[in-house]
């Protein structure tokens, strides 16, 4: 094998010369390179054509899932149909329902509406005005003027969590810390009244903002 060797200073700088200007060269390649990809990859895409979004429609069918004979007497519009209950708190929405007037009465003078209204995902059991008119006059004037009792009663009908049609027969703990049972199914529902007697759920189902309502024809009272 044949040995070249590099003797002069000379050589030396002559060959150190031509490396460096060869890596040079290289570099120049590479960073031209490099720059026209840095370019490439720094222009703003194109933005894809895209079709405009279409909104969705607004919830206007809220009386869609409400079941029950008595649901023909609630309005069509307005803040007492379906579709106003539904964007209204729970007490709120029963004042707007000519149904629910005789408990929108004692609610209020329960003091029971802020907590109604400010609960989260309950289930309420509205008495109508006409299970209170089973009531003896007499009787119930004496109960709503005793806050005590009045509040006992108007928790008893309140079940936290939103019990829908399949969830809704059964026993449930309510806000009076006490029970009320369900029977039934699909759109035939009572509800335990007390005393032997079974309340009927003439409209249930009823979407308000942070409670589902299940009217009924008698008022339940607590064991």
């Amino acid at each position: 094998m044949k040995r070249t060797t590099i003797r002069t200073g000379g050589s030396l700088a002559v060959l150190a010369l031509t490396l460096s200007l060869g890596l040079s060269a290289c570099g120049g390649e590479d960073d031209s390179a490099a720059a026209a990809a840095d370019t490439e990859s720094s222009a703003p895409a194109e933005a894809p054509s895209e079709e405009p979004m279409e909104e969705s429609a607004p919830a206007d069918d809220a009386g869609a899932q409400t079941f029950g004979e008595g649901c023909a007497a609630v309005p069509t519009d307005g803040p007492a149909s379906f579709n106003g209950m539904a964007t209204e708190p729970v007490a709120n929405a029963a004042s707007a329902n000519p149904l629910l007037s005789t408990l929108v009465t004692a609610v209020t003078k329960a003091g029971l509406v802020d907590t109604l209204n400010s609960a989260e995902d309950i289930t309420v059991f509205a008495p109508s005005n006409d299970a209170f008119d089973k009531i003896p006059a007499k009787d119930l004037k004496a109960v709503l003027k005793d806050k005590a009792l009045l509040t006992q009663i108007l928790t008893h009908h309140v079940v936290g969590g939103a019990l829908t049609t399949d969830t809704l027969a059964g026993e449930h703990e309510t806000l009076n810390k006490d029970m009320v049972t369900v029977e039934g199914s699909g759109d035939a529902f009572t509800v335990d009244a007390g005393a032997g007697t079974m309340a009927n759920v003439i409209c249930g189902n009823i979407p308000t903002a942070n409670a589902t309502v299940y009217i009924v024809d008698s008022v339940l009272m607590p064991s």
